[in-house]
């Protein structure tokens, strides 16, 4: 009997490039020596992409998961949502495929609440497009939070040598300051220390990013750091927290690179992104920490011009996929998350 981790992946954008990385992923078979994967999301979109692509593994469409029997040259696909596949178009979203991304998590959600499957595994989605159908989220992360009653939560990205966890997330950038608060500042240290012990990291050291250039040089170029971040610090090691002082982010990332930090706190969404992505585009996994449930994505979006094209490259989600894995084969042993 196979007692791997069973985990469902969502299809993501049924336009975009979700389906094929999917599918490239089943065609190869790795993943099944690590888990048991099912796709949540649409089998006539999933058909259409193996067909265009002419890949070997075969779609089999189930009302529900009861029926899932994940095998090597087999794809399933708890198949809901409506999308009208005589007027689908790679690369043009629509409204309707807002609707069902949304569709597709929510069951995938509540699979993982049931504890009916071990982890999450998400393909890209267009915030836009969820909007546009009613969908009132500024992504995947704030939509699980919703969906699981989650309060408390942050993204992380792993990938290249790093590890680091946003104070901010979907924002523009003009309002970050405003948003970068003691309270807000250190309750992203607590979930860094929290996430890092669960990835086998005893005593984590968190490294802390300034928001300011030269971390505000005494004032001169700011006051988030003497008035924000570095009470926050203070008071996170005053618990017992390893964090450092706000750090110039134009050092800190080199330092965690080589081993300096265990991971990094970064105050906004690009600050943490760009160097990551830089030494790891197209192979970084983003995890969502503080849920009741093990969730890990790809590093990137829909990419609309090269959906359908066959050119879609599957490494983030393959990552993604084996990250969870890790996680929820831990958790099943031993009642811990540990990568």
């Amino acid at each position: 009997m196979n007692t791997n981790a069973l985990i469902a992946i969502t299809m993501g954008d049924p336009a975009g490039i979700g389906p094929e990385i999917i599918a490239k992923v089943f065609d190869t078979g790795e993943i099944f020596s690590l888990c048991r994967p099912v796709i949540i999301g649409h089998a006539g979109v999933m058909k259409k992409i193996v067909e265009d692509l002419r890949l070997s593994v075969s779609i089999r469409s189930l009302e529900n998961l009861a029926g899932a029997d994940p095998a090597p040259g087999k794809a399933d696909v708890v198949s809901i949502g409506k999308v009208d596949l005589a007027s689908h178009v790679w690369g043009r979203p629509t409204a309707a495929s807002g609707k069902a991304v949304v569709e597709y998590i929510r069951l995938a959600t509540e699979l993982a609440l049931q504890r009916k499957v071990d982890a999450i595994v998400t393909a890209p989605i267009n915030k836009e497009m969820m909007n546009a159908a009613g969908y009132a989220f500024s992504g995947h992360t704030e939509l699980l939070a919703h969906l699981t009653d989650t309060k408390n939560y942050g993204m992380l990205f792993v990938g290249g040598g790093l590890k680091l966890i946003l104070a901010t997330i979907h924002h523009a950038l003009k309002d970050v300051p405003r948003l970068i608060t003691k309270d807000r500042v250190l309750r992203t240290i607590r979930l860094a220390n929290i996430a890092m012990k669960e990835f086998g990291v005893d005593r984590p050291r968190i490294g802390v990013a300034a928001l300011n250039p030269h971390a505000g040089e005494g004032g001169l170029f700011g006051h988030e750091e003497l008035n924000e971040i570095l009470p926050a610090v203070i008071e996170a090691r005053g618990e017992g927290i390893d964090a450092s002082d706000p750090i110039p982010a134009d050092t800190l990332f080199y330092k965690a690179r080589n081993d300096h930090y265990d991971i990094v706190v970064a105050m906004y969404h690009d600050q943490g992104l760009a160097p990551l992505k830089m030494l790891a585009f197209g192979n970084a996994v983003n995890v969502t920490v503080g849920l009741p449930v093990i969730r890990t994505s790809v590093d990137h979006g829909t990419a609309y011009d090269i959906a359908g094209e066959g050119c879609a490259d599957p490494a983030s989600l393959l990552a993604a996929v084996k990250l969870a894995a890790q996680m929820a084969n831990h958790r099943n042993r031993t009642g811990e998350v540990k990568s």
